[in-house]
């Protein structure tokens, strides 16, 4: 479940109106973010700008560090060429258990092409020409059940040849002849049962078979009625022509990823345990190079590289390599190689990597030693953040496994928590109460909570702070500098929210188009363009926290001329002696240290209340949140 590199401009997590390339970028990402913009679908009011601000500020950190994704995906697009014309063949014919060749299907417009029925669907965009009426209403049913095109994969072969994606240097090396059992466990929740035969198919066929000791299911309350008896019976006859390497856990209520991933540890009994996801399909040698590594090391958790499986097509596209990180919202991320792996020119060696994403392999006994997941963490989202912190923390390492490639099919949609935003918002504080110490403000303050009396539960930690202090864990000073030096803490900031001028009640300060340099006032949402903080040096940085040391805030700027601020890059603006200190306090005028101009509204010639820079009269601006004493009336 997942989601995944630095973009500058682009989220974890399918959403996206920016351009076809930032859509294709999205779907490596898995991760997450998505589910948060669930939020969108609710009818609250918002333009464009926000829209695209939202998904493209979410996955602004993949692009520059992949890479030249584009061109791994031309590549592969034209090697599948022949094979997607020939699927498309059997498609046609409904010839589901013909051999198709191939990564997926590529629609075109045939003579036989059809009338779409949902023009706007996303399913139908690059799929579906010929179907007819009624394959198009099924098509479509099954695609919002599922979030990803089931009636396709129903007709797709169990077992289908898929690009292999990794270097050719990855060929050429050599693992012991003696390798550790490898049990594979597959969570799963509401899948399609094609797409889960799928997953075991691939892992029968391309793990060996003397590695291979048992694929152990976890159902975590599934409510899709082929999901039981039929699924039972599937399992049976794998089990006829491999007797005992099925078995399937069930729960009896809900419990979360988290959970579930412990129920299927708990129960295995390989040397080795890779914990996937269900809607997945390794690659050919996937499992020797994650045996190798925790045989020379049992404390190393490893992750093998994503590939991406089209919802709509079920084509393949490589992902380029990187190492897995997170913002203060503890929304996972792909960031930049770290120049200690590229110094090394050997493109096969394991990358140390700050966290890790949703698919993971380790010592089945090391794991449970350093406390599994985290039980208590709901439904979905920053377990895999805290496993990843509590693994550095704690006496092990994290690592990426470039020639180790399983490929992710992501959802458009995730139709059984449309809106996670809530139990995101709640795992993010558990995870910063137990583990980042002084710094667990940032997570507060990234997500626009008070600092104090938040109303968030995150349930009972007395047994993870006692874990931490048993394993005689480290500080997370010690993470931020050895680790993740990435990562910027701030602890200038003394407000921070949604920032108000009491003549407009109903518009809030914003962030505005982006790209773009103009601050605005629109209609109050919770989205992360109105989020403002205001340093006690004079800073105010409008838009989301920015969680790396590379990347600039934008700071409110009065540039001298002219009635209109902008959004300047902080440092830069610094040099360049631009004037972005202001003096404020809640309840009172915004007023610039050099020009001495306030930031005010009025009303344009249509009604709407714009921004102005101009002498000071009476406006005041209120700010949601303030840190300490800051605020306090002067007595």
């Amino acid at each position: 479940m997942m989601l995944r590199k630095s973009l500058p401009r682009l989220l974890c997590l399918g959403l996206t109106l920016i351009t076809v390339a930032n859509l294709l970028v999205f779907y490596s990402t898995g991760i997450f973010q998505n589910l948060v913009l669930g939020d969108l679908q609710k009818g609250l009011p918002l333009p464009l700008t926000e829209w695209s601000w939202a998904v493209g500020k979410r996955f602004s950190h993949l692009e520059e560090d992949l890479q030249n994704p584009k061109e791994s995906m031309k590549l592969t697009i034209k090697q599948q060429e022949n094979k997607d014309n020939l699927l498309k063949r059997v498609m046609h014919e409904n010839h589901p258990n013909q051999k198709v060749m191939g990564a997926g299907t590529s629609q075109t417009k045939e003579n036989n092409y059809k009338e779409k029925l949902f023009p706007d669907s996303r399913l139908f965009r690059k799929w579906g020409d010929h179907l007819s009426e009624d394959q198009q209403k099924k098509a479509e049913g099954l695609f919002q059940k599922f979030g990803y095109n089931v009636y396709l994969s129903d007709q797709l072969p169990l077992n289908r040849t898929i690009p292999d994606m990794r270097d050719s240097r990855c060929l050429q090396k050599r693992y012991p002849s003696q390798l550790p059992s490898l049990g594979v466990i597959l969570i799963f929740m509401n899948e399609a049962l094609s797409v889960i035969q799928r997953a075991i198919t691939s892992i029968i066929n391309r793990t060996p078979s003397q590695l291979l000791k048992e694929i152990i299911l976890v159902d975590d309350f599934s409510s899709n009625g082929e999901l039981k008896a039929i699924l039972d019976e599937k399992i049976k006859l794998y089990n006829q022509k491999y007797p005992g390497l099925l078995r399937i856990v069930r729960h009896t209520q809900r419990k979360g990823l988290a959970q579930a991933r412990n129920t299927g540890r708990e129960v295995a009994t390989a040397d080795v345990v890779a914990i996937l996801d269900a809607h997945i399909e390794v690659n050919v040698g996937w499992a020797e190079p994650i045996l190798a590594r925790i045989q020379e090391d049992r404390t190393v958790i490893v992750s093998p590289v994503f590939d991406n499986i089209r919802f709509d097509t079920f084509q393949f596209y490589k992902y380029n390599l990187g190492v897995d990180g997170f913002n203060w919202e503890l929304w996972c991320r792909y960031d930049s190689l770290p120049k200690a792996w590229i110094d090394l020119r050997d493109v096969t060696a394991p990358v140390k990597s700050p966290s890790i994403m949703g698919i993971l392999a380790a010592n089945r006994l090391f794991l449970g030693e350093i406390g599994s997941l985290d039980g208590g963490m709901l439904v979905y989202g920053g377990e895999n953040v805290e496993l990843g912190l509590r693994v550095w923390l704690c006496g092990g390492r994290i690592e990426i496994l470039p020639c180790s490639r399983v490929a992710h099919l992501e959802r458009h949609h995730k139709p059984y928590a449309l809106n996670l935003s809530m139990t995101l918002r709640r795992n993010a504080v558990r995870v910063a109460e137990i583990w980042m110490d002084e710094h667990k403000s940032m997570v507060y303050l990234a997500w626009n909570l008070p600092l104090q009396n938040s109303g968030i539960n995150y349930g009972n930690i007395s047994s993870r702070v006692a874990l931490r202090k048993n394993l005689k864990c480290k500080t997370f000073d010690w993470y931020l500098e050895n680790i993740y030096p990435r990562l910027k803490p701030i602890h200038s900031i003394v407000g921070y929210g949604r920032m108000k001028n009491p003549l407009d009640e109903n518009v809030c300060l914003d962030q505005g188009p982006v790209p773009g340099y103009s601050p605005i006032l629109h209609y109050c949402h919770s989205y992360r363009s109105q989020n403002v903080y205001y340093h006690l040096t004079g800073e105010f940085y409008v838009g989301p926290l920015i969680s790396e040391r590379t990347i600039d805030d934008h700071c409110l700027t009065d540039p001298g001329l002219g009635k209109n601020p902008t959004l300047e890059p902080c440092s830069k603006a610094a040099r360049k002696k631009k004037h972005i200190y202001w003096d404020f306090k809640p309840g009172g005028a915004v007023i610039n240290r050099d020009t001495s101009r306030c930031l005010e509204i009025t009303k344009d010639n249509k009604g709407f209340s714009t921004l102005v820079l101009r002498a000071c009269t009476v406006q005041v601006w209120t700010i949601q949140h303030t840190v300490g004493n800051w605020g306090a009336r002067d007595t």
